[in-house]
């Protein structure tokens, strides 16, 4: 019984996509983000509780990597489309099922996200180096930082980065860059603990505790600066462990 539990929790996580997937389909960019956040939730302690029980399976693999495609890869590509929908007006005016819509062109851009997080997971599945760390920038932490843009939207009311993140050119030049990390060659650490000695883990306690700072200080504005510091710290974790080699 206890080896469907770490996949039932995935199949929460796919749930959670999926209920995202419809409120960004919707524009309902605040709901969408907060299932996204729960889907990742599951997404973190499905892996927890595989390692905690030990019934890790080749089944569970593939099954996280097709609930991360549609939380972490097709939302954050839905959100990008809506995100560039609003700051670029005009597109193609079309009728379907007699309802008239206009579609952006530019918006389509969006899904690249959404292309590059499959390559990215289909990599990740057949590459057996990817273990104690990710080779680029993991799906949930890329999904967290296209879901932050509208949260600051909402939440921060500020006239300079709601202008900075509805600017089509901002966007784009963010999605190539999303597209990039993700399938990067950039070593960055797993936040899994063989132990839990500070000493052997010191980066990874010094960033959870430096997120948790931003998180309170910044709310929303701290996630694409936790994303640049996990980024900065991989690095550094990187040269350090080159060096004691």
């Amino acid at each position: 019984m206890k080896r469907h539990i770490p996949n039932f929790i995935t199949l929460l996580n796919l749930f959670s996509g999926c209920i995202a997937t419809v409120f960004a389909v919707l524009n309902q960019l605040e709901f969408a983000a907060v299932f996204m956040f729960l889907g990742i939730f599951f997404d973190f302690f499905d892996g927890f509780a595989a390692r905690l029980l030990k019934v890790k399976s080749d089944l569970g693999v593939q099954l996280d990597s097709l609930a991360d495609m549609v939380t972490s890869g097709l939302v954050p590509g839905i959100v990008m489309f809506q995100l560039l929908t609003m700051a670029q007006k005009g597109g193609w005016n079309l009728d379907l099922f007699g309802t008239h819509t206009e579609v952006g062109v530019l918006p389509l851009f969006g899904f690249i996200i959404t292309l590059a997080s499959a390559y990215r997971l289909a990599n990740f599945n057949v590459d057996e180096n990817q273990v104690s760390s990710f080779l680029g920038l993991p799906t949930p932490a890329n999904a967290l930082l296209i879901l932050s843009l509208p949260m600051i939207l909402i939440y921060h009311h500020n006239d300079v980065l709601n202008e900075m993140i509805l600017n089509p050119w901002f966007l784009m030049v963010l999605t190539v860059t999303s597209a990039f990390l993700l399938n990067s060659r950039i070593e960055l650490f797993a936040l899994k603990f063989e132990t839990y000695s500070f000493r052997e883990n010191a980066i990874k306690y010094l960033f959870l505790i430096g997120s948790l700072v931003l998180l309170l200080t910044l709310r929303f504005l701290a996630i694409p600066l936790i994303i640049l510091l996990y980024i900065v710290a991989s690095l550094i974790n990187k040269l350090s462990s080159r060096r004691d080699g």
